[in-house]
Parts: C-alpha cells; structure tokens; sequence
C-alpha cells in the first residue's frame, strides 16, 4: 500500500475494505457500500467486469 492511498469510504467515512470503478465513477467503500462483487472478493484480489473494475484491500 502506498502512504498517501485512502482508507476512508468516500460515502460515510467509516474504514474501506477496496475501490470500485462502475464504469466512469470509481469510489473507495466500506462494507455497507460496497456492491456485492466487491464484498464476495478475497483480500488482495482484483476483477475487471465489463466498464468496471474493483480491488479489495489485503
């Protein structure tokens, strides 16, 4: 992990577990507001879906 890489869910502030890309609009989220690819991933693991892309953290 980078230093300056954000942790923080851009929707409530509580701690994120990975960032999603849904298309043009890409987010780091917690567990509440992730979509459900992203909560079903192992930590560490990345997927490319389509126009979207999502990365759990470790």
């Amino acid at each position: 992990m980078m230093q300056d890489e954000k942790r923080t869910c851009d929707v409530c502030g509580k701690d994120a577990i990975g960032i999603q890309i849904l298309g043009c609009c890409g987010s780091t989220v917690c567990e509440e507001h992730a979509a459900d690819m992203l909560k079903a991933m192992k930590p560490g693991e990345k997927k490319e879906w389509g126009a979207c892309f999502f990365s759990r953290y470790e």
